[in-house]
């Protein structure tokens, strides 16, 4: 295709959400995927709105691709390696080839810090190993959990998890004073176990042993709370405000503080979820597209 109007970094939900909405506002829009988003590891998501029975993952990213295309959005596989601002836009270089666009959407997302043990992935994959209690805590309604951590984000979602289930295990392998909580973590009735872990043994869809110190314990689930890094480094090149944590500061509609970029998604400060991060691309597409037609002397909508 010719450069287009909009180049969206990201095929995840939010990535494809976007394109969407800016074909129906017929922009000329690329989405670069970069392959493997973090929606692609769920097993099956039952909060999603709309599939009450529940749906996968690849279904939700299957459903949102063509949607996008459908409204003439091309998606493309490849990465964008450097971005540059200039006056009237941003010019990408993507796998030797540049691309110039008007506006940018980052939804690049985050990267999962998963623990170092033999047969984690096949575990995330079963849905063993999880990464969002917020996402599917229910599921592990009055089962056996434990939670991975090394710092008090473990602690935080232990005591999250007993909204649950009474039987509920942090396994801290952090330094011992990386754990403020205590108190509270026993109070609650969670049980604490400071101790690096060996390996995770999976067998007949249970985690039949987790061990730890020479010891093994079987746990239904187990979450890892070991935390995430966000793709961000394109914006750091282009010095666009971060938050703490290293995720994009935006405003209220997506737009960060470099004039013409944007971003939604797990990328940006919030909580990560689908549905968050649909409506943040409709706003920021929404945005993009009254933005550009300002720029062009016509009206936006409200």
């Amino acid at each position: 295709m010719t450069d287009p109007e909009v180049l969206i970094i990201g095929a995840g939900p939010a990535g494809l959400t976007a394109a969407t909405y800016l074909g129906r506002f017929r922009r000329r829009t690329l989405v670069v995927d970069g392959g493997a988003p973090r929606a692609c590891w769920i097993p099956l998501s039952h909060n999603m709105p709309g599939f009450p029975a529940g749906i996968t993952g690849a279904d939700i990213l299957k459903r949102m691709r063509e949607q996008a295309e459908e409204y003439g959005a091309v998606v493309e596989p490849g990465r964008v390696q450097r971005l540059t601002h200039e006056s009237d836009g941003f010019v990408a270089e993507m796998d030797g080839r540049t691309i110039r666009a008007r506006a940018v959407l980052l939804a690049t997302g985050v990267v999962d810090h998963h623990p170092d043990l033999p047969g984690v992935e096949a575990a995330v994959q079963k849905a063993l190993v999880r990464i969002c209690p917020i996402c599917d805590g229910y599921e592990a309604t009055d089962k056996a959990v434990a939670i991975i951590g090394q710092s008090d984000k473990g602690a935080r979602e232990a005591a999250f998890m007993r909204t649950y289930s009474d039987r509920v295990t942090l396994i801290h392998i952090g330094a011992h004073d990386a754990l403020s909580r205590r108190d509270e973590l026993e109070r609650l009735g969670v049980e604490l176990i400071l101790a690096p872990l060996d390996a995770i043994d999976i067998e007949n869809d249970r985690v039949t042993a987790l061990s730890y110190a020479g010891q093994s314990r079987a746990f239904d689930l187990v979450y890892s709370a070991l935390g995430t890094s966000p793709n961000a480094e394109l914006a750091e090149g282009l010095e666009a405000r971060l938050a703490d944590d290293g995720r994009l500061e935006v405003d209220l509609h997506q737009a960060t503080s470099v004039p013409g970029l944007y971003a939604a998604g797990d990328v940006v400060r919030g909580l990560n979820q689908i549905a968050v991060a649909t409506a943040e691309a409709a706003v920021a597409a929404t945005d993009i597209h009254n933005r550009l037609r300002q720029a062009d002397g016509l009206t936006v909508a409200d």
